[in-house]
């Protein structure tokens, strides 16, 4: 019978953080603070879109409607190197800042780039991309207002 609390089960269930290792046993070990949840993170994922000129930036609040994140960030990059840029920078940003190492799929090809940083997932798209997609229609409320 295998533990439910098995190492492989804790490294493949979410983000991790990036700890500086040292070569000497009794030495201090150099964390980053905790990385941040919720709100926070969202804010620090908007500022770097922002920062990095991504357009058409939506945020979705998943809270109560999935247990995969808290919130969604759905963005556009003008070009391929655009969104390959923006992406690569926000998940830059999370690493040094908050320790946080992100899991990213799509940044190679620069169409459609997928960042879980945990409570927030970020979708940065190609305009003509995001328009065949429409990924955040199928998750805004029944209103049709995004936050």
């Amino acid at each position: 019978m295998v533990a439910s609390n098995s190492k492989e089960d804790s490294v493949l269930t979410g983000p991790t953080q990036a700890v500086a290792h040292t070569a000497t046993p009794n030495a201090q070990v150099a964390q980053h603070p905790e990385p941040l949840a919720g709100d926070a993170l969202l804010e620090r994922v908007l500022t770097s879109l922002d920062d990095d000129k991504a357009e058409d930036i939506v945020q979705i609040d998943l809270r109560g409607k999935s247990s995969i994140a808290d919130f969604m960030v759905v963005a556009s990059g003008r070009s391929s190197r655009q969104v390959a840029a923006i992406s690569e920078k926000l998940v830059d940003r999370l690493k040094q800042e908050m320790g946080l190492i992100c899991k990213v799929e799509g940044k190679d090809a620069g169409d459609w780039v997928l960042i879980d940083a945990g409570d927030v997932l970020v979708h940065v798209f190609r305009p003509e991309v995001r328009d065949f997609y429409q990924i955040e229609k199928m998750w805004m409320p029944a209103s049709g207002t995004a936050q």
